[in-house]
């Protein structure tokens, strides 16, 4: 599947995350202060929790329920009681959109 258009960039608030399904796939979309946009599998892997609706802190995305913090560049989760890394999806920004191809993760 080729990369699919996601939002604009300005419809990011700063420091949010955002739920986005791809073809089936959840992903949480985050721009950070610095403009930054990022793509990561957007369910926990330690309760099966929508991570968007957690909270951002620097490059990192907090599960809500359990305060397992994933980072936003690799995936892999900070704290426990997660263990597992979540996906991490390459984010392209063409003419001020957010383009993501949820078949695709990056290796970190």
């Amino acid at each position: 599947m080729a990369s699919v258009r996601v939002c604009t960039v300005d419809d990011l608030a700063v420091n949010e995350a955002s739920r986005f399904v791809l073809d089936g796939v959840p992903i949480a979309v985050v721009k950070d202060a610095a403009g930054e946009v990022y793509a990561i599998g957007d369910t926990c892997t330690h309760g099966d929790i929508s991570l968007a609706e957690g909270f951002v802190e620097d490059d990192t995305l907090e599960c809500w329920a359990h305060g397992s913090q994933f980072s936003l560049k690799t995936g892999k989760p900070l704290t426990l009681p997660a263990y597992e890394p979540v996906p991490v999806y390459q984010v392209e920004l063409k003419d001020g959109d957010v383009h993501i191809d949820p078949a695709v993760t990056l290796t970190v």
